[in-house]
């Protein structure tokens, strides 16, 4: 059973229990309301209350105006419609149009609006989504266990595509099935919405270096995913081995074991920038395969290059000082 569900049922049961002991009519509505206001997170059920309390009270205050001029008609309610429900998403407020909705149609089914049944229905929203908040406040569930866990199967599934694509480079017909990309794929996506949903689960300090590091983590390791679905489509095209091959596989032997590392260690970076000298100097392709296959590595590197350079940007260098910002490894 999620913990939502579980936050969902006590939030409406305390809100019936409460509605009945403060005589407010009719009850259920309370405990509706507060199914409405519960969500995963503390900062989204902050928000979803204000929303939905705010555009209430004003699709209240809209319709008790026509109610008065127009009469208790069905077609007022149209009218309603049609007038209120653009305003609220025009202001932002649409996430709130069907508690509001509710509401409304407990004054149309009075067929009255006076000063005593406006108060039951604020009381209500105070009541149903009062009691959504607090337990949204009081319960969440902990984020931290579980995006070390993906960040942990990220750096495994990058260690195995960097050694898969040294041995392709070594043996262009070696096959190979590609399930590391896909799995590594899964454990960013998922490590991004978890790590949004620990942040928005912080009402306070948010800009902290350590509530922002698993976004920006993820965010970090996407960037690198997508650099590496380049790499993948240059190293389809090396279809013949060659002595460029296997030191290009040398640097990808080596980030086997850095993409682990917490720091920048920038030996790769050294061996490649080496290695595009050492490249200048060997003679030029005498065939066209040969052509074909050093383009594409050529390729390869350039690529890698800028897989460093995100790696660069956001790891904590080796030997030197970083901003508080920085503090939390990569």
């Amino acid at each position: 059973m999620g913990i939502r569900v579980v936050k969902t049922a006590l939030a409406a049961l305390a809100a019936l229990y409460t509605a009945h002991y403060l005589d407010l009519q009719p009850p259920l509505s309370a405990g509706l309301l507060a199914i409405l206001g519960v969500e995963v997170t503390r900062l989204r059920g902050l928000k979803n209350a204000f929303v939905r309390f705010v555009a209430s009270v004003l699709g209240l205050f809209f319709a008790s105006l026509l109610f008065i001029v127009l009469g208790f008609h069905i077609w007022t309610i149209s009218i309603f419609i049609l007038l209120t429900f653009p305003v609220l998403s025009r202001i932002h407020l649409k996430d709130g149009i069907v508690t509001s909705a509710v509401i409304v149609f407990h004054i149309y089914a009075r067929e009255e609006v006076t000063m005593e049944l406006i108060g039951n229905e604020i009381m209500l929203l105070l009541t149903g989504l009062g009691w959504a908040t607090v337990i949204n406040l009081l319960y969440v569930p902990k984020e931290e266990k579980k995006v070390l866990e993906l960040r942990l199967i990220t750096e495994e599934k990058f260690s195995a595509i960097f050694h898969n694509m040294a041995q392709t480079l070594r043996t262009p017909s070696l096959v190979w099935d590609g399930e590391e990309v896909l799995e590594a794929s899964k454990a960013i996506e998922e490590g991004t919405r978890r790590a949004e949903l620990s942040l928005e689960n912080r009402i306070w300090g948010q800009d902290g270096a350590y509530w922002r590091y698993w976004p920006t983590y993820f965010d970090m390791r996407h960037q690198q995913f997508e650099s590496i679905g380049q790499m993948l489509v240059h190293l389809s095209l090396v279809y013949e081995s060659l002595p460029q091959g296997e030191l290009i596989a040398e640097l990808f032997d080596h980030l086997e074991d850095d993409v682990k590392s917490d720091v920048y260690e920038g030996a790769v970076e050294q061996s490649l920038s080496q290695l595009r000298a050492r490249f200048r100097s060997m003679p030029l392709p005498i065939t066209r395969k040969e052509f074909e296959v050093r383009a594409a590595l050529l390729q390869l590197m350039l690529e890698l290059e800028r897989y460093l350079g995100i790696a660069k940007r956001w790891k904590k260098q080796k030997n030197s000082q970083k901003t508080a910002a920085r503090e939390q490894s990569f």
